[in-house]
Formats: structure tokens, sequence, C-alpha cells
């Protein structure tokens, strides 16, 4: 079920909120690891990790404004201090990210585009696949999580000429970090997921 609109969520309060709303370079901190998770939802992954690992930094980037209000809740709720949300688009994440590089990337449960003519907007097409090399340390990781087989095995093919795969699991246990939607869906069946180190252009 998608997030229903809500009434009282306008680009000023999210900006009140400390919501980053224009594309531009972030402000990161330059003495610690900076990890980004693309299409966090309602944040209950990114927010678990930031609170458990207090001495890095997080970003939570989501497009959808009413779904991305609910990380900001999480966040004031449990003083976040290290955690930094961002509404916008993975198509520019270049354009946030430049000088200050990510120690690691999370992809969770992305949208699959099942069908063959939408394949070039999955989150692990090439095309995506080319901005995480100019984004990512040269030592960074990648971490892909999904309950669609058909998505991770593309992703997978897609993944495998640019990335060292370190773990390919197709029935992945419970964890402390996940998704709101990960939890409704391990009743129904497996969670596959894949994590590795992208070759950069320092790699």
């Amino acid at each position: 079920m998608r997030q229903k609109r809500i009434k009282y969520v306008t680009p000023a309060l999210l900006k009140e909120k400390g919501v980053v709303l224009n594309v531009e370079p972030l402000a990161l901190p330059k003495d610690r690891p900076i990890y980004l998770e693309i299409g966090a939802g309602k944040g209950q992954f990114i927010t678990a990790l930031a609170k458990a690992h207090p001495d890095d930094f997080f970003i939570a980037l989501e497009v959808n404004p009413y779904v991305l209000y609910r990380i900001v809740e999480k966040k004031e709720a449990m003083e976040l201090h290290n955690l930094l949300i961002v509404l916008g688009d993975a198509k520019v994440l270049d354009q946030y990210i430049n000088d200050q590089k990510i120690a690691g990337l999370y992809l969770n449960f992305s949208d699959p585009w099942p069908k063959s003519k939408h394949h070039k907007r999955r989150l692990t097409f090439p095309l995506f696949l080319s901005l995480y090399q100019k984004i990512l340390l040269s030592d960074a990781f990648i971490q892909l999580r999904t309950d669609h087989l058909n998505f991770f095995l593309d992703s997978l093919e897609y993944l495998e000429p640019m990335c060292h795969f370190e773990q390919i699991t197709y029935d992945l246990d419970i964890s402390p970090y996940m998704t709101e939607y990960e939890i409704k869906k391990r009743a129904l069946g497996p969670i596959y997921q894949m994590k590795g180190r992208i070759k950069t252009n320092d790699s």
C-alpha cells in the first residue's frame, strides 16, 4: 500500500525539519565514514543503523515527501544527529555528492520494474551503477536486498562487470536492520541479498 498524501507535509515544513530539498552539494562531515540508503522508504532500516552507530554518518534519500516524513518522525523521536534526510532522485546523485565520497551504499527493496521496457529505471541498471562509481570510495561496499528473484538475478548480471561479489544469499536471516517492507514480506518467501564492492575509478 502506498503512503497516502499527508496534508500538513509541505516543503516549508520539511525544510524546517532539516530536510534537504534543493539539488546541491551536501554539507557532509569530513571526519567519519558516510553511508547512503537510496529509496529509504519510511526509514526503519537507516534510523536503526544510525542509532546503533553514532560515530558514523548516514544519508537517507527518498523521492516521496509523504513517505520521507516518516523518516523525519523517527529521526526526531530517536534524536539522531548523525542522519541527513534528502528529498530527491537518484538520477542526480552526483550533484549531491562530489567531494565527500561514500563508504557504503544500501539498496533495499528497490522497485523491480518487472517489464523489460522499464528495466532502465532499475536502481541497479548500468546507468545508475556508473553514477555509484563516481560517488563511492575505492573500498566502499554496495548492499542490495530484495524479495524479487528475477530482479535480483538481473541485478547480479548488471553488477558482475563492475563489482567484486563478497556475499550472495538466497535466504537471508533476520537481522536487527530491516525495512518495514522486509518485515512484512518475510512471511511470504525468502529475502535475497548481495554484498560486494563496486570497482571505482580509483580501484
